[in-house]
């Protein structure tokens, strides 16, 4: 019990006392859900204020938020560079080279979002070099490489190894007050890794699974904490404290490749792949551990690329014909679906209503109506992306492969 307690505290103090609820610190917002605790507005303004844009290298990793200051990560000349910003004025503050660039089709540049947690950044690159940094100043405190641990970089598309190793990692680690939990990938007992998050002394490593594009969630469930990836071999659910496996659920898919970020809900997880369907597995008590069973699997909602937010008793998100869906979570039935919506889309939730950033740049603002689909305003804020928009006291940042900018969507709290 008192291992759960510390883990617990570390959960509850997340980034410290800098950080606010307002502030969007890491990969879909302060708890990996896509949810805001701001009001989104009834409608969107026809000319929203700019209050700052500058030009940025191609990337395809998110902006985050904390601490007053806008964190993002671009291909400087080759090399994978973070960048740091004043989130008011958009004045740069530091860069600082992360380490060699990797491109594909895709063009190159970074695909893992960064955290801020307190006064520290954690950033990784595709290829695997891993770094903790001071957010004043963006010195290095510590760094690794996932080659240290075994991993194996194969930039080669049609190789059966994990999806990671073929195309570049893109999942983000988690982090608390205890630990930083990163998906390494190596298949030599060292899949994830434990390390201390100020001094990079590994604390734990576990598993031999490789790593898919995933970025993993930690949650409690069934009243014990749980750290929950999706890699190339399943659903896998470990003890954040020790590494060891709490349960698994196998499967796998087409190349070796899971993209949608684990939501979970009421002891549920929700965790979609493009070959294997939509899937509920619920976790119960089982004496000292915990057991799990899958409640629902839907064959026909094989999404591909954009994770799910959840409003009362409903998922949304991106469906598998470029179409904005509506599902009910209790029996993973579709309710109804919307065309256009392109290959990717980034949402937001709150309350009732749902921000939605499509890969042509155009935002739309919907209820989160349960029986219908119903808009409720839209407006076009940048080119082609494929990044998460970051949110933070009424101002939306957003990027695509030229520019980033912070647009005053609602007025601010503070």
């Amino acid at each position: 019990m008192w291992k759960f307690l510390r883990l617990w505290c570390g959960v509850m103090l997340w980034g410290g006392a800098s950080l606010m609820a307002a502030d969007w610190p890491q990969w879909r917002g302060l708890n990996r859900d896509g949810q805001i605790t701001e009001a989104l507005p009834a409608t969107l303004p026809s000319d929203p204020e700019v209050k700052w844009r500058l030009p940025v290298a191609h990337g395809y990793a998110a902006p985050v938020v904390g601490s007053g200051k806008v964190v993002y990560l671009d291909d400087s000349g080759g090399v994978e560079t973070a960048h740091a910003l004043d989130a008011v004025t958009g004045q740069k503050l530091w860069s600082v080279p992360l380490g060699e660039s990797f491109a594909d089709e895709f063009e190159p540049g970074p695909r893992c979002t960064p955290v801020i947690f307190g006064e520290h950044v954690f950033a990784q690159t595709t290829k695997g070099e891993f770094r903790c940094l001071r957010l004043k100043d963006g010195g290095t405190v510590w760094r690794t490489n996932f080659a240290d641990f075994g991993a194996v970089w194969i930039s080669e598309r049609n190789t059966g190894t994990g999806a990671a190793s073929r195309r570049g990692n893109t999942g983000s680690p988690v982090v608390t007050a205890e630990r930083v939990l990163v998906q390494v990938g190596s298949a030599e007992g060292a899949s994830i890794v434990a390390f201390e998050p100020l001094t990079g002394r590994v604390l734990w490593k576990s598993q031999n699974d490789l790593t898919t594009y995933s970025s993993p969630v930690l949650a409690t469930l069934a009243g014990r904490p749980q750290f929950i990836s999706a890699t190339c071999e399943g659903l896998l659910a470990l003890d954040p404290q020790d590494g060891g496996v709490l349960w698994r659920v196998p499967f796998r898919t087409a190349a070796n490749r899971n993209v949608l970020t684990p939501l979970v809900l009421d002891d549920t997880v929700y965790f979609a792949s493009h070959s294997t369907g939509l899937r509920a597995v619920q976790v119960k008590p089982a004496g000292s551990g915990v057991t799990n069973r899958e409640t629902w699997l839907n064959r026909d909602l094989k999404l591909n690329l954009s994770s799910l937010v959840a409003v009362d008793n409903h998922l949304y998100g991106l469906g598998p014909s470029k179409d904005f869906i509506c599902i009910d979570r209790t029996t993973g039935q579709r309710k109804w679906s919307q065309s256009g919506f392109g290959d990717v889309a980034s949402t937001i939730a709150s309350g009732q209503r749902l921000l939605v950033l499509t890969d042509l740049g155009e935002v739309r603002l919907l209820a989160a109506n349960p029986e219908k689909y119903e808009e409720l305003g839209r407006l076009q804020v940048c080119g082609k992306t494929f990044s998460h928009p970051a949110w933070s006291d009424g101002v939306m940042y957003v990027r695509d492969p030229r520019e980033l900018q912070a647009l005053q969507i609602t007025k601010a709290d503070r």
